[in-house]
């Protein structure tokens, strides 16, 4: 899931990323902001799921996807759009 939570005098919109996967020990998100090399990692909770929260730049868009277990890539259902990648398979995309 990804709740997005926009602030009139800010010039950044706060996104919260949320997932549940099966069996995870790490959840990673990768992509924004272009960087497909350092995660924004998801912290674990109690009930098994990952959150986390970060900054974006307000009227931005950036693709994404969740890694698990620093192996498994992971799209998510809720995105705003799935754009197809280089590896052929799709990347989320987030408009902020």
């Amino acid at each position: 899931m990804v709740k997005k939570t926009y602030f009139k005098t800010k010039d950044y919109c706060k996104v919260k990323f949320s997932i549940h996967p099966e069996s995870a020990e790490t959840v990673g998100v990768y992509g924004l902001n272009g960087d497909w090399e350092h995660a924004v990692i998801l912290k674990k909770k109690k009930d098994g799921s990952f959150s986390g929260e970060v900054n974006l730049p307000k009227n931005s868009t950036h693709e994404f996807k969740y890694r698990v277990n620093e192996s498994e890539w992971l799209d998510e259902p809720q995105a705003d759009e799935h754009k197809p990648n280089e590896y052929g398979g799709t990347n989320n995309v987030i408009h902020v």
